[in-house]
């Protein structure tokens, strides 16, 4: 294919990236316009709103500013002062990511690989940047600069996902040259680590997802229950889930972070943990009635899942790291367990901060939970559960045995 053509590919596929994201929010809106309100606001302020949910569903901050008018008829104190929010809505970045993933194996394909990399992401930032310029409005300002850049950060993330997914089994490339020339251990200890830190990380958040899908089963009359409370009627509803399908990812990385042990919390002076559940008002929001409330006798033990998840990708990366080096030394193993801990503590601490920030005025300006600590928590508790995995793993064979014996 030609490199023009290639362009051509890469540029079309990150306009419909962009405009996927944006019609998620946009067609509900719409509706909500149309069928609730009778066409009487005009549209641009949904066009807008949509616009500002696809940003802070990529970690753009968006300041919120009362009319005056409505600010002195609410009589609080604050009332017109900017609120910033911060929390993103992960699964619009999750969307991105995929899409963008998708993205770089069809520039794969079609060949020129740096060229459409480089063309569908200079095409992406270009039209976030103007999504977000269509935006700017003195009630709801979005930030420029981030509106530039998170997005396109993300599907870039995606791309190179999908640009080393399409590689050719046996396709060299300088990377692999360089590591070639490194020390054996070196090269099969980092690889084990990496191994081991990602697969834990990957079982916790499977775990945690588990988690979720039975407490909306257990609490499901309650979440019903604020459906009927808040009176949204059917297309106010249908609105309200699909907002709620946004914050999901949320809400599972939150079930990791309690997993964990730290928690996180819905409020300044909330937390939801192993040791309990202290919530003061909260947003009425229907997925809110699935969390957990009171103390568990059974909280802590929500804590050996970690471990657990870690000791079994010990096991497995056990194998190929004996057949690498022939011999396992207890060093070795002391050095990849405490090599996977820091690789998982940094992914889980990079996305318990991904996954909370600032949700309103008051109490809101704190909500999720604390990155610091839950990477660090994390850091151990893997760190221990690949050190047993991989100690417990030494009577394994390194080798498959031959199957006529």
């Amino acid at each position: 294919m030609t490199r023009r053509l290639t362009a051509l590919l890469a540029g079309l596929e990150a306009l419909l990236v962009v405009a996927i994201g944006v019609a998620i929010p946009l067609v509900p809106l719409t509706i909500v316009w149309a069928a609730h309100f009778g066409f009487t606001p005009e549209w641009p302020v949904y066009w807008r709103a949509a616009v500002d949910t696809w940003l802070l569903g990529h970690g753009v901050d968006v300041i919120f500013t009362l009319d005056p008018d409505l600010a002195a008829g609410l009589g609080l104190p604050a009332a017109g002062d900017p609120v910033r929010v911060t929390i993103a809505l992960l699964g619009f970045s999750l969307l991105t990511l995929l899409l963008g993933a998708r993205a770089g194996g069809r520039i794969a394909d079609a060949g020129h690989r740096l060229l459409g990399a480089v063309t569908s992401l200079a095409v992406f930032a270009a039209a976030s940047l103007a999504v977000t310029w269509t935006a700017l409005h003195a009630a709801a300002r979005p930030s420029l600069v981030q509106g530039l850049l998170l997005p396109a950060a993300v599907f870039g993330v995606g791309v190179g996902v999908g640009l080393l997914r399409a590689r050719r089994a046996g396709e060299r490339d300088r990377l692999g040259d360089w590591l070639d020339d490194r020390p054996s251990v070196l090269v099969a200890g980092a690889g084990a680590a990496l191994r081991a830190g990602i697969g834990a990380v990957a079982l916790v958040v499977a775990a945690a997802a588990v988690l979720v899908a039975l407490l909306f089963v257990v609490h499901f009359a309650d979440m019903i229950g604020l459906y009927e409370a808040l009176h949204t009627e059917v297309v106010g509803g249908l609105a309200l889930t699909a907002g709620q399908l946004a914050l999901l990812p949320n809400l599972v990385l939150w079930a990791v972070t309690w997993l964990v042990g730290p928690g996180f919390a819905i409020g300044v002076g909330s937390h939801v943990s192993p040791v309990g559940t202290a919530l003061g008002p909260i947003p009425a929001l229907p997925v809110f009635g699935a969390l957990p409330t009171g103390d568990s006798v059974f909280g802590f033990a929500g804590v050996l899942v970690p471990v657990v998840a870690a000791f079994f990708t010990g096991v497995a990366v056990r194998p190929a790291l004996a057949r690498a080096l022939g011999h396992v030394a207890p060093l070795t193993v002391l050095g990849v367990a405490a090599a996977g801990g820091v690789v998982g503590g940094l992914l889980l601490g990079f996305l318990a901060a991904a996954s909370g920030g600032a949700a309103g005025p008051g109490r809101l300006a704190e909500v999720g939970p604390d990155p610091v600590a839950v990477g660090l928590v994390a850091a151990l508790e893997l760190a221990v559960g690949i050190g047993v995995g991989l100690a417990a793993a030494t009577r394994l064979p390194s080798r498959s045995r031959d199957p006529r014996r």
